[in-house]
């Protein structure tokens, strides 16, 4: 997981109140901390960074979180993307096909828990 990624991670966990701003401030300066070699270049085109941000929900999920976390990574509405498979399962089993493929390709999000010391878990 990259350097962004993990910061990313810990502003979410510090807006929904898992951290407080001590226990952020703390895990963030350990990130920064240990991230300060040279880093390969990364790609910045838009439909590269969702791709690479998808992961199976585990908080909007029927039953593999799939679509959940493609409504996550494109920002539609997991009804809108449950509404599309369901079509697609009609066309010759393309959408169920589709599903159980990315359900055992993508993989699933990941939760984190932050110790007494400050050290993120995931």
């Amino acid at each position: 997981m990259s350097m962004s990624d993990e910061l990313d991670r810990l502003h979410d966990l510090h807006q929904r109140g898992a951290l407080s701003a001590d226990e952020y401030a703390r895990a963030k300066a350990r990130v920064l901390e240990s991230g300060g070699g040279p880093s390969a270049p990364r790609p910045t085109d838009p439909a590269i960074v969702s791709i690479n941000r998808l992961r199976r929900s585990i908080g909007d999920r029927m039953i593999g979180g799939v679509c959940g976390g493609i409504a996550q990574a494109t920002g539609l509405a997991s009804w809108l993307v449950r509404l599309v498979f369901a079509l697609m399962a009609l066309f010759a089993g393309t959408g169920f096909l589709l599903y159980i493929l990315m359900w055992i390709l993508v993989p699933e999000d990941t939760v984190y828990r932050i110790d007494g010391n400050g050290t993120v878990h995931s």
